[in-house]
């Protein structure tokens, strides 16, 4: 083999590294914005369920 050849080959090897990289770090990011939903929904649902007994407790009309 040529050293264009094995440079070639070497490049080839590098970039298929890159996109497989790239790849599974949009898959990372991704999941990790479905856990940052999940959190922000878990805590309306607690804000909902906290003012739902307050008002229930202070016999409160709702705004």
């Amino acid at each position: 083999m040529s050293t264009k050849s094995i440079a070639r080959i070497a490049l080839s090897l590098a970039l298929l590294s890159g996109a497989g990289v790239t790849l599974s770090a949009c898959n990372t990011v991704r999941g990790a914005g479905q856990d940052v939903s999940s959190v922000g929904h878990n805590v309306s649902r607690g804000a909902n369920a906290t003012q739902g007994a307050i008002q229930r407790n202070t016999n409160a009309s709702p705004n």
